[in-house]
């Protein structure tokens, strides 16, 4: 039996608190900060039709602008969603959307089910996904770029952390894309969307033991 709509909106309503948990499980590495909620952002996507995947992205930068404390560091507010970290935030909606749509896709192309995936599949979802959040990455560098302005503490921070890695700090665009985006996607892509794979296939495999089936 397919899920219906009221089980997609009770998800769709988990995938939204699970987005502002995983945005509290902060850690760093050297002066680097990641989070994990580009797991949920993936996961979402793999559990929810487009419609519901976008919704509770959408939701969860709602929870955002009424100054829940769901964003990083237990933060919220508009200022939270016109900062520097923004593009990202303005972004899940559309990762999850085409993480949503993609993975639908390749699932129907093959004629495979999250719940029946093999290693092949973990593979080409891991990179089905990368390519669902090159969009974020942009619309955060973008944004990133407008406020680390040289002589900023932001442009400070962003080229400390690349002192001795020989990249070229007289490009700046060169220089900010590294620190906001590069320095992130290893996380991002073999900790977080790896591990929403394997989750999402685990959740898929629950629901169809109970007689539900995502669609």
């Amino acid at each position: 039996m397919a899920v219906n709509k009221f089980v997609y909106y009770g998800l769709t309503a988990f995938m939204t608190a699970l987005t502002g948990v995983t945005a509290q499980i902060r850690f760093y590495v050297g002066p680097i900060p990641y989070t994990m909620q580009n797991f949920a952002i993936v996961l979402s996507g793999l559990i929810l039709p487009p419609f519901y995947a976008f919704l509770s992205q959408i939701l969860y930068l709602l929870m955002i602008a009424l100054g829940l404390p769901v964003a990083s560091n237990f933060s919220g507010g508009l200022g939270v969603l016109l900062g520097y970290t923004a593009g990202y935030l303005w972004g899940f909606p559309l990762a999850s959307l085409l993480v949503s749509v993609l993975s639908r896709l390749y699932l129907k192309r093959m004629n495979k089910t999250l719940a029946g995936l093999e290693r092949r599949d973990l593979i080409v979802l891991l990179g089905v996904s990368f390519l669902a959040v090159l969009p974020m990455y942009l619309l955060g560098y973008y944004v990133f770029l407008y406020y680390a302005l040289p002589g900023s503490r932001l442009y400070s921070w962003a080229t400390g952390i690349l002192t001795g890695t020989g990249i070229d700090l007289s490009n700046r665009f060169l220089a900010l894309f590294v620190a906001s985006v590069l320095v992130f996607v290893p996380q991002d892509l073999f900790m977080d969307h790896l591990l929403a794979i394997i989750t999402a296939k685990n959740m898929a495999r629950i629901l169809y033991a109970r007689g539900l089936r995502l669609s």
